[in-house]
């Protein structure tokens, strides 16, 4: 699995608007110009985000967009999710997938491929938004990537 250009700029947004939290809405043009990501690119990810229940619109002069939850509420995972839609490395270990594999009872790598899966998630869902900046909303990579992960692979 290989996060895209969706991700790593959707997750911007996301930790643009988190750092500005009940602050009202925040206009595309801002958090297009503060995290360099085009504007109508930004716009189809915010619509993503919007569909997916990740940040709610505001229309007007004064419109943007806000996060719909509380930071420290939402996943990285979910985030992913929207995005990325299929997160699992092969499509064997795909739950959303009906995939018939012809070599399921033989297949001795289906073990990796289930336990690689379950690492991603794990990993995913072990980091929300909150978890990226500081309380003063400066970016707080020591936090976000300081969890004690366990990998067994």
């Amino acid at each position: 699995m290989k996060l895209t250009t969706k991700t790593q700029y959707g997750m911007r947004a996301i930790v643009d608007l988190a750092q500005r939290y009940r602050k009202g809405p925040v206009s595309v043009s801002g958090i297009s110009e503060r995290e360099g990501i085009p504007t109508s690119y930004l716009e189809q990810l915010l619509n993503r985000l919007k569909k997916g229940g990740i940040v709610k619109s505001f229309r007007g002069p004064r419109g943007g967009y806000v996060l719909a939850k509380d930071p420290s509420k939402i996943r990285v995972y979910n985030i992913v999710q929207v995005l990325e839609g299929n997160l699992a490395p092969v499509s064997c270990v795909d739950s959303r997938k009906k995939f018939k594999c012809e070599r399921i009872e033989k297949c001795i790598t289906k073990p990796l491929w289930q336990k690689l899966n379950k690492s991603i998630e794990g990993v995913l869902k072990s980091v929300t938004v909150k978890d990226l900046y500081a309380k003063d909303g400066s970016f707080q990579k020591e936090k976000a990537l300081n969890h004690k992960f366990t990998y067994s692979i």
